[in-house]
C-alpha cells in the first residue's frame, strides 16, 4: 500500500489536520478529501495546493469519493455533528452513530484494509462503533483517545515550571471527556517525581484546566481545531514512519469490551501493544468510572 490518506470530514478539525500535514515533514504521498459539501472541498483541495511550493513535502491533494479508499493506508474520520456551546462530546452520541454507520459500511465496502483513525466524539464511543461497523481486528481501529489531553497536560505544567513541554513525562488517561483524569503518581520531570515540583492544589488546578480546556475554547471561539489537528498528524506520521511511539490513545480493552484512552505502541500494523500503567487505588476507581461511563453510552445505540 502506499501512503495515502483518505480525510472524511472537512470541517475545522479536518482542515487543520490537512494544514498540520502540509506544514510538517511528513511520510503522506497522497491526501483525498471526502465530505458531503462537494464544492467547499474542491476549494479546500486549491487552496492547498496553493502551499505546496513552500511546503517541506510534495504531497498529491485531491477531492474523492469512498472508492479512493480501496488502496488507503490511513482513513481519518472528522465528520460528525459539531459539539455546541454547553453541549458535552457525549450529548452527540446519537447523531454521531447514524452518521458514522454510514461512513464506515461505505469506506469497507470500497475494500478498504488499512488502518482508521478516528477524530470524531464522543471519542471512545465512535472508535468503539467505527471497529463494530468495520469488522476489521482491534488493532488497525485507532481513536485520537487523550493525546490532545495529554499535549494540553504537559504544555500546562511546562508553562508553569518554565520548561520545556517535551520534557514533561505525564499522561491524560481513561474517557475523552469528563471523567478523564491524570495518574499523577506515574507523573515526573528528570525522574524526579512531579510532587517535587508542584502542590496537590496546584496539581488538580492543572487537572482541572486540562478537562474543562474544551468547553472554554468552544465558547470562546466556537471548536478547538488546531490541536487535535497537530495531534492527528502525530499518529499518521507514527503509523506510516513504524515509528513505535507510545501515544495515548483510544485503544480497545477485550476484558470490558470497550475503547478506552490509554498509553499504547503505534507502527505500521497500528496499535502493536498496549501499556498498562501501575495505577493506585484512588487511580483504579478513576479508570474503572470512565471504563463503565463510555460502556454505558454504548450500550445506547448497540
Amino acid at each position: 500500500m502506499k501512503n495515502k490518506v483518505v480525510l472524511i470530514g472537512c470541517g475545522n478539525v479536518g482542515m487543520s489536520y490537512a494544514y498540520a500535514l502540509l506544514n510538517q515533514r511528513t511520510y503522506v504521498n497522497e491526501l483525498v478529501l471526502i465530505d458531503k459539501d462537494t464544492k467547499r472541498v474542491e476549494g479546500e483541495v486549491m487552496d492547498l495546493n496553493h502551499c505546496l511550493a513552500f511546503a517541506p513535502s510534495k504531497i498529491d491533494i485531491k477531492s474523492g469519493n469512498y472508492n479512493d479508499c480501496c488502496d488507503a493506508s490511513i482513513v481519518v474520520i472528522c465528520a460528525g455533528a459539531n459539539q455546541k456551546p454547553g453541549e458535552t462530546r457525549m450529548d452527540l452520541i446519537k447523531k454521531n452513530s447514524v452518521i458514522f454507520k454510514d461512513i464506515v459500511t461505505k469506506v469497507m465496502q470500497s475494500g478498504f484494509d488499512g488502518i482508521f483513525v478516528v477524530a470524531t466524539n464522543p471519542l471512545d464511543v465512535m472508535t468503539y462503533l467505527t471497529y463494530k461497523y468495520s469488522g476489521l481486528s482491534p488493532n488497525k481501529v485507532i481513536g485520537s483517545g487523550t493525546i490532545l489531553d495529554t499535549a494540553r497536560l504537559r504544555y500546562l505544567i511546562g508553562d508553569r515550571l518554565r520548561i520545556n513541554a517535551k520534557n514533561v513525562h505525564a499522561y491524560v488517561i481513561g474517557e475523552h471527556g469528563d471523567s478523564e483524569f491524570v495518574p499523577w503518581s506515574n507523573a515526573n520531570i528528570g525522574l524526579q517525581p512531579i510532587n517535587n515540583f508542584l502542590t496537590d492544589k496546584e496539581l488538580d488546578d492543572i487537572c482541572n484546566s486540562v478537562r474543562n480546556a474544551a468547553y472554554e475554547i468552544i465558547e470562546k471561539k466556537g471548536a478547538t481545531c488546531y490541536g487535535i489537528g497537530m495531534c492527528l498528524v502525530k499518529i499518521t506520521n507514527t503509523i506510516l514512519g513504524d515509528e513505535n511511539n507510545i501515544i495515548t490513545v483510544s485503544t480497545y480493552d477485550k476484558v470490558n469490551d470497550v475503547y478506552i484512552g490509554l498509553p499504547a505502541v503505534i507502527n505500521k500494523r497500528g496499535i502493536s501493544s498496549r501499556i498498562f500503567v501501575d495505577l493506585n487505588k484512588d487511580e483504579t476507581e478513576k479508570l474503572q468510572r470512565s471504563i463503565d461511563i463510555i460502556r454505558a453510552a454504548i450500550d445506547e445505540v448497540i
